[in-house]
């Protein structure tokens, strides 16, 4: 009875042991060096296990393995290497007792995959030895069949110790699914440079050994650097560390492209890529200043990170036959570009630049601490509005643009990069006009008051038929001497320098206004205000004002005497007025026979007619008839001066030389 006891308890606790580790799982830690050594062998790399492994038995059988690391013994700082949280592996018990174990699925957690940034390319070392031949046959009986793989939470950490540079691909959530077929597909997601990454790839494996064999693989890529997903099909073929993928074919958006690349993944990547597209959209981040802020805030202290070009060489050949950079639109487009040693250098001619064409080069050099740059570009019979508008989201001038562009500079960001901007800036615009402006009618105001801004309004234009400038470039200091304004009704010629860096303007100008729209193609000199005009402060609202001394402390003494010099246009006894009544000999007190008024009234009357005659002329433009017509008579006529009488027929072109005309404009305005 005892021994009928004995082997009760004995079996009752067998029972509760086997259900114990059917729940629980059973320590495997025999298991660890034989998983360590089967690794090393077949890929020549280390593996550690430092968590607890384990064997389950329920539900099915599965093995768990915690803090794991892979690593090349030969790798002394640790840089490349595999750390992985958490492995489990599920599997059938009757694919183990066949000896081809099948794992129904295999779930990695936290993997973190540590990958060297290398400045220079590494020879492959001579002394591994190549993996012998498998054959077909051997390699279906050695393989390991699994049904899933899930990743969670991946990440890929890319770093340079020396350099103190480090680059992440984080959240990587990723599950791949493997049929009888040998078909794959994988999908997943991640996070790279703040933006978000979404994939899809699916491929069919060919029979082992795939080395040297093409692959079909069709994929989908969405990434928010782009303007829409990036799809296609290629056949894929392994060469060691190297990835060659031909017959490459796609869209992206809504453009189809085509072409073939190659990754060398040795050491330092070697990537070249000749790509071909209908369309090639490119997204640009956007500035969260507000609308009207962008002109008057400051440019952006945000670092530039440059540094990723140190550790990539790239032979690159872009194609498309529309290019869209943010908002800027080109086409054709073909731009070569090369990387090596931290260099890039992108070369462009016959770009298709809104209705003209563009050709030269960029190149920047991130071997040093603080990037360099230069730009060398041609541009002819550009249209300037779109251009500018598309680029700097400037949108006052329009025409036809030709310009010339040697630029250098250095920084990490865009307030170090325009302030030690230099070189030389040559452009000329033809044909077109300055929107939102009316310059004459600056030029008339100036002679009442200074101006606190560009006077700008949405119907207002200034019509050009000429501007162009030099400048040379010294610190972010933009200094010309030779700009030149011809329009119909208006002409400029002046100096002054644009500060880039501090979006300040300091122009010294001489603006000319012409009576008629042919005054410019006449004999006549333009009326010019007499002083040259002063520009400057923030280009987004500047001040403008005759250049007199102590305009700016006392603008009333400073206009009076501006009247009384005679320089005003539109004055009163200072300006037409009091000329006239020079001309008419003085306002005197000699009334007209019948009427009662003075000599002074007749003078301030021929002064309004004719300022307003003058005014009707700086007004017009191009669209509107080249005959002045005198202003219509005032409702309640004055006896001295009779109403005019309207024509029936047109009235016939005031000639342009009228020498009575210049002699009045000589002594109007002491030219």
């Amino acid at each position: 009875m005892r021994a009928l006891k004995i082997a009760g308890a004995a079996i009752a606790a067998v029972i509760v042991v086997v259900a114990v580790l059917l729940f629980v799982g059973i320590p495997s830690g025999f298991l660890t060096s034989a998983i360590q050594d089967r690794v090393e062998r077949e890929t020549g790399y280390r593996l550690t296990i430092a968590g607890s492994t384990k064997i389950g038995l329920w539900p099915s059988l599965n093995v768990k393995l915690h803090d794991i690391t892979l690593q090349d013994p030969k790798d002394r700082d640790t840089s490349n290497r595999v750390t992985v949280g958490g492995i489990e592996a599920d599997m059938t018990l009757a694919s183990v007792w066949s000896g081809h174990p099948k794992i129904t699925e295999l779930v990695i957690t936290r993997p973190v995959l540590y990958h060297p940034l290398l400045r220079e390319r590494e020879r492959a070392p001579a002394n591994r030895a190549p993996r012998p031949a498998t054959s077909a046959g051997d390699a279906d009986a050695n393989s390991l069949a699994i049904d899933r793989v899930t990743i969670v939470d991946g990440t890929v950490v890319m770093s340079n110790v020396r350099d103190r540079v480090e680059n992440r691909i984080e959240g990587i959530n990723a599950e791949a699914l493997i049929g009888a077929d040998r078909k794959i597909k994988l999908t997943g997601s991640a996070k790279a440079s703040d933006q978000p990454l979404k994939f899809e790839i699916k491929a069919t494996a060919p029979t082992p050994p795939i080395e040297r064999q093409n692959i079909p693989v069709e994929f989908m890529i969405a990434s928010g650097l782009l303007q829409g997903p990036v799809s296609g099909r290629a056949e894929v073929r392994l060469n060691g560390s190297i990835i060659m993928v031909n017959g490459l074919t796609g869209t992206l958006g809504d453009g189809a492209f085509n072409g073939w690349a190659s990754f060398d993944l040795a050491s330092k990547p070697l990537v070249k890529v000749d790509l071909d597209f209908q369309r090639l959209g490119v997204a640009m981040s956007q500035a969260p200043a507000s609308s009207g802020s962008l002109a008057s805030a400051p440019w952006s202290n945000a670092s530039i990170d440059l540094n990723g070009l140190n550790y990539l060489d790239a032979q690159i050949r872009i194609s498309a036959a529309e290019l869209n950079i943010g908002e800027a639109r080109f086409a054709p487009v073909a731009i070569d570009t090369a990387i090596a040693a931290g260099m890039l250098r992108t070369t462009f001619s016959n770009l298709g630049v809104y209705g003209g064409q563009g050709s030269g080069e960029i190149m920047i050099d991130a071997s040093a601490g603080s990037p360099t740059f230069s730009l060398n570009s041609d541009l002819v019979g550009v249209r300037a509005l779109p251009l500018l508008r598309s680029a700097a989201d400037f949108d006052k001038l329009d025409g036809k643009m030709q310009a010339k562009m040697t630029l250098h500079s250095a920084g990490n960001s865009q307030r170090a990069i325009l302030s030690n901007l230099g070189g030389t800036v040559f452009a000329v615009f033809q044909d077109g006009a300055i929107r939102g402006l009316n310059v004459a009618a600056m030029v008339r105001s100036l002679t009442s008051g200074t101006l606190s801004g560009w006077q700008e309004g949405k119907e207002q234009t200034t019509d050009l038929t000429q501007l162009s400038a030099s400048f040379r470039v010294e610190k972010g200091q933009a200094t010309t001497t030779d700009l030149n304004l011809v329009g119909p009704l208006v002409k400029m010629t002046g100096a002054g320098t644009i500060d880039v860096a501090a979006k300040a303007i300091a122009f010294r100008v001489e603006p000319k206004v012409v009576m008629t729209t042919e005054g410019q193609g006449r004999a006549s000199d333009p009326v010019g205000l007499g002083i040259p005009v002063v520009i400057d402060g923030p280009w987004a609202q500047p001040r403008i004002y005759p250049d007199m001394a102590g305009i700016l402390d006392n603008p009333d003494a400073a206009y009076a005497k501006l009247k009384e010099m005679g320089k005003g246009l539109f004055g009163g006894s200072g300006g037409l007025g009091g000329v006239l009544g020079g001309l008419t000999g003085g306002a005197s007190g000699n009334a007209s026979s019948g009427s009662g008024s003075s000599g002074g009234g007749l003078t301030d009357r021929l002064g309004e007619t004719l300022g307003n005659f003058l005014q009707q002329g700086m007004g017009q433009r191009r669209s509107q008839s080249r005959t002045l017509v005198p202003p219509a008579a005032p409702a309640t006529p004055t006896p001295d001066i009779p109403p005019v009488q309207a024509q029936s027929d047109p009235a016939p072109e005031a000639p342009q030389d009228s020498q009575a005309m210049n002699e009045v404009l000589r002594q109007l305005f002491n030219r």
